[in-house]
């Protein structure tokens, strides 16, 4: 596990847009715990932030678009995979257009421009999305494929595949982030001859040129629809001979360097999963289409597994028997409601409570229906909370936690004798000033019976 990272400074790229030919300025900052990665539109009066995640999605020709109350964003894939190849978890981006500056057509300034900020260490663990079975995605119409597989790391294989005698089948690998500043950062994007004017129609790329793009001739036409097609462009800088095939734009970086590049546009349509991945990636024919609807597929696994129980294993020894737990909470019986604790990060706890019909509450609640009530589920939450915020003090037997606001209470199942209640509760943002937030569930089984939000305060005993 690793903690969060930022920037240590802002620092600001310049550069035309791609599809807009606009001059573009773009700064990344620094930004707080749990902030994401954030784009804000300061050209605009009302300076809109939109959060850089898949379901913000809003377009896929060309580049990523992402859209929110009718404000769009555009051509950010490139600075998102250089941020998520950095490790870096929360930044704010500021632009004055509408889409990102394309710079060279790849990854390299953005990664230069971030090592020259610095990477600073924030106090919160990051959140991994962790592969725990294959998942995989399908596109019928394109015939493009994403697998994503267990693995201990992150890596990625990309295979390409073009009807064309220039570019046809190639393949590329990341094996490991560390990796991407020297193999993957400087790839950049390409475009065929024979897709400009289609292009242009649809009012974009009037800031390509050959200095950022690599440009395939592949498919022979007379010289001077050649050179209509060129003088297209707003540069009009694509000059060569109509029966020479190839790479108008001199030698390729790497032999491989488009199959690259699309290894580029994946990471960075994957960064909108919103945290990083535990997984093996295999895409076939990626495009920017497929790879944001598989991260959209992500985004729902995740918020589904938000309410996922613990695993909860009775034969394994807990980090807290009642014994330790007695030496953090002033609570006794019959009023200690918590058995073991088996999970204890700084941020999270998981609890454990064994209900028996020999708890007092059930003499009266209900006679011939016992059900354990949900106030005393919402006690019990609270007291696993409580060992949350005082494992992270000194001397915690001197404190005590005091609960000041429950909010979003919900109780969706009954609790009857003989379950076993696993609660949950994560900080919902860093402790301070005593003041302590928490996002609280308590499960039987598989099943979630009670949720809520809490905050507590820390106080030291009398």
């Amino acid at each position: 596990m690793a903690n969060q990272l930022t920037l240590k400074q802002e620092v600001t790229l310049k550069g035309i847009g791609l599809h807009t030919g606009l001059d573009i300025s773009l700064t990344f900052k620094p930004a707080p715990e749990n902030h994401g990665i954030k784009i804000k539109r300061i050209d605009l009066e009302e300076q809109p932030v939109i959060a850089a995640v898949a379901e913000n999605v809003d377009g896929t020709t060309r580049g990523t678009v992402l859209s929110k109350n009718d404000v769009s964003i555009s051509t950010i894939e490139h600075a998102l995979a250089s941020l998520y190849a950095l490790g870096i978890d929360n930044c704010l981006l500021e632009v004055d257009a509408p889409e990102f500056p394309i710079l060279d057509g790849s990854a390299h300034f953005f990664v230069e421009a971030i090592k020259k900020a610095g990477i600073e260490e924030q106090q919160v663990e990051k959140d991994y999305f962790i592969v725990k079975e294959k998942i995989e995605y399908y596109d019928e119409e394109s015939g493009s494929s994403i697998v994503l597989l267990p693995d201990s790391k992150f890596s990625l294989d990309v295979h390409i595949d073009f009807n064309s005698p220039i570019l046809s089948n190639q393949y590329a690998s990341l094996y490991d982030l560390c990796d991407f500043d020297c193999e993957i950062a400087a790839c950049r994007t390409f475009v065929f001859v024979r897709e400009i004017e289609p292009l242009v129609k649809l009012n974009l790329i009037k800031g390509g040129d050959l200095d950022n793009a690599i440009v395939i001739y592949d498919h022979k036409i007379p010289q001077e629809e050649f050179e209509r097609i060129a003088g297209l462009t707003k540069h009009q800088s694509i000059t060569a001979n109509a029966n020479e095939l190839g790479y108008l734009s001199g030698e390729l970086k790497f032999n491989n360097e488009p199959a690259r590049h699309k290894l580029l546009d994946v990471i960075g349509d994957l960064a909108l999963v919103g945290m990083p991945i535990i997984g093996k990636v295999i895409a076939t024919r990626p495009g920017h289409k497929i790879n944001t609807n598989f991260s959209k597929q992500i985004r729902k696994i995740i918020k589904r597994q938000e309410k996922l129980a613990p695993a909860y294993d009775p034969n394994t020894l807990p980090l807290l028997d009642i014994n330790a737990i007695k030496g953090i909470l002033p609570h006794r019986s019959p009023f200690l409601l918590v058995d073991k604790i088996i999970e204890l990060t700084p941020t999270k706890v998981v609890g454990i409570k064994n209900v028996t019909f020999n708890e007092d509450f059930f003499v009266g609640h209900f006679p011939d229906e016992p059900v354990m009530p949900g106030v005393l589920i919402v006690e019990a939450m609270a007291q696993t909370g409580g060992i949350l915020a005082l494992s992270g003090i000194d001397d915690p037997e001197r404190y005590s936690t005091y609960f000041v606001k429950f909010n979003e209470v919900k109780f969706r199942n009954k609790v009857i004798p003989g379950d076993t209640l696993i609660f949950q509760l994560e900080l919902a943002e860093p402790i301070r000033r005593g003041i302590v937030h928490m996002k609280a569930m308590a499960f039987v089984g598989d099943k979630i019976v009670t949720e809520a939000d809490f905050m507590a305060q820390i106080i030291k005993n009398k």
